[in-house]
């Protein structure tokens, strides 16, 4: 909760002013039955029209207060949780932005929607409940309690008297309270990860009848989800019975002690009609206060998770002691090892490469060619080796200046509902002519000319294209911002071998002072590069030209011969 009171103390004086009209207006509304049972029992009998018009007025006041203090205050309190929560969630997602590629995979994706969304959501409504019922129920309870002894002190003592039930049920249920609902958070991040899943992929899923088979394994989570959600819901809506119960029963004995006592003249009639309006107003503030602690379990087990996140530290932050190596390397890998936490992915892999020089990386699935791109941009550090661009071990960059020199396509890279020229340009400003170079350099030119030109729209993920289109497009937008390394992570999967020759041409062609490093899974795509890496689970088993790997390299070989029999069987049928 100490990262939630930092937000709020932005908003102190607002809050102090909300909660000082809030408590004017409540304690207005406390003094209507005392006036009413004075003018029962002091005023009436006098039959004085002057007096009960005075007093008639007192009470209209009282009413009038009530309702303009509890009004404002309330608006008041829906902006302070308004702007708050607009700030918690600004800085969460700017936090998730931030955090390493380790500290998303151990949070997950899911958890950080789930906590940007839903949680946000139950700390706004925390905060304004908080604001609004906060101080208002605790001045009804306690300032009923004591007006009732001005009222009748013997009748006050059964009130008195069922204050330690109420609080031990209210503190019992709490604590569980916010266990349960963070469980309820959990499961309901597995929900979202299952739905996030399940419409990425619907149409595979529909392509292989697989729909009845997600929908059970959907109802499985969203049954865990309301289980969870019904032991939390169960254990919080115990309080308002509970409470209500141990009130009426309390309500049953002022009456019967309160008949009683009138009877015998020990109290007046206008008294006992107070009290029972005290006694309804403690029993609504009772409720209120149940209702706090209902939203306080929610709110605080989110407030946590959100704190979770925005506490963790900044990984991967620059090292500039670190030792310079040969400026002429403009891509090197020193005695690499690396593991996701696992089996380790690179193990021992060391190569160079000059600048204008192109690099392939080829190797089986699991081989470790993406991690190769993944360190290279400072997504993760290595375990032990070291990662060099521009003769300068990458952990003394700034990541934005690191990531300035690239130009990249991933394995699993994504388009924009927007325009063609919005893709490319990607929010950074480019010139129209850099746009324009980088869609032909791709080879897009032509296609999308015949879809509109750079203004016409792509649909979710990209959908009106084919899957080479938008490849091509993707590599636009690595190729615009003319990059001093541009690295092509399977990017030409879905290309014809003409088109991909075309594109390889081209790039050597255009972009002479460019590294380029292309990671592919056919051979025919790297053959034409400087230097070839083979991976094969993680080591480097091959290093250097096409000529020289069919001469040297047994994996290699095996590769080309693999393929190229693909090839000609193809070809045959």
């Amino acid at each position: 909760m100490k990262t939630l009171f930092h937000y709020l103390s932005a908003y102190k004086l607002r809050m102090a002013a909300g909660l000082l009209i809030k408590a004017v207006g409540t304690l207005a509304e406390l003094f209507l039955p005392l006036i009413m049972a004075h003018m029962i029992d002091n005023v009436a009998p006098t039959e004085d029209v002057l007096a009960l018009s005075l007093w008639g007025a007192g009470m209209f006041a009282c009413a009038v207060v009530g309702l303009v203090g509890n009004v404002t205050a309330n608006r008041m309190a829906s902006r302070v949780a308004r702007d708050t929560t607009e700030r918690i969630r600004a800085d969460l997602f700017a936090k998730t932005l931030r955090l390493s590629a380790r500290q998303t995979d151990e949070a997950t994706v899911p958890s950080l929607v789930s906590r940007l969304s839903s949680d946000t959501y139950n700390v706004h409504n925390m905060i304004g409940m908080m604001q609004r019922l906060g101080v208002r129920a605790p001045i009804l309870l306690v300032g009923g309690i004591v007006l009732t002894f001005f009222v009748d002190s013997v009748l006050a003592l059964i009130l008195v008297a069922l204050v330690p039930v109420l609080t031990v049920i209210v503190i019992l249920v709490a604590r569980r309270g916010i266990r349960l609902y963070d469980n309820l958070q959990r499961s309901v991040d597995g929900m979202v990860r299952k739905v996030r899943d399940d419409y990425t992929g619907i149409r595979v899923i529909r392509a292989l009848s697989r729909t009845a088979y997600e929908s059970d394994s959907f109802r499985a989570v969203n049954e865990t989800v309301v289980k969870n959600e019904t032991r939390a819901g169960m254990t919080m809506g115990i309080t308002n019975p509970f409470m209500s119960a141990v009130l009426n029963l309390g309500m049953a004995a002022v009456l019967f002690v309160g008949a009683y006592r009138v009877a015998g003249d020990y109290a007046m009639p206008g008294d006992l009609i107070a009290f029972t309006s005290y006694f309804t107003i403690i029993l609504n503030a009772v409720i209120s206060v149940s209702r706090i602690f209902v939203n306080y379990s929610k709110g605080g087990a989110s407030a946590k998770r959100i704190a979770a996140i925005l506490a963790m530290p900044q990984e991967l932050l620059p090292e500039p002691q670190r030792e310079a190596g040969d400026p002429q390397t403009v891509i090197g890998f020193e005695d690499v090892t690396f593991s996701y936490g696992g089996v380790p992915a690179l193990r021992d892999v060391s190569f160079s490469l000059h600048k204008g020089e192109s690099l392939g990386i080829i190797g089986a699935t699991g081989s470790g060619k993406s991690t190769i791109v993944a360190l290279l941009l400072r997504f993760y550090d290595a375990d032990s080796g070291r990662v060099v661009v521009d003769g300068t071990d990458v952990r003394a960059y700034a990541r934005s200046d690191l990531r300035k020199k690239f130009g990249v396509v991933f394995q699993n890279d994504f388009l924009m509902a927007a325009s063609i020229r919005e893709n490319i340009d990607f929010e950074r400003g480019l010139a129209e002519t850099d746009v324009e170079q980088a869609a032909d350099y791709a080879r897009a030119g032509k296609f999308i000319r015949e879809h509109g030109g750079l203004e016409s729209a792509l649909t979710a993920r990209g959908a009106n294209f084919s899957g080479g289109q938008k490849q091509r497009l993707l590599i636009a937008r690595a190729l615009a911002a003319s990059p001093e390394i541009l690295i092509l992570d399977d990017s030409s999967s879905a290309l014809d071998y003409k088109t991909d020759a075309q594109l390889r041409k081209t790039l050597l062609e255009k972009l002479p002072d460019t590294t380029i490093v292309m990671i592919a899974q056919r051979i025919s795509s790297v053959r034409f590069a400087d230097k070839i890496l083979v991976l094969d689970a993680g080591r480097a088993v091959g290093f250097g030209s096409d000529e020289e790997l069919m001469r040297d390299c047994e994996v290699y070989r095996s590769i080309y011969a693999s393929q190229h029999g693909e090839k000609e069987d193809t070809h045959d049928r």
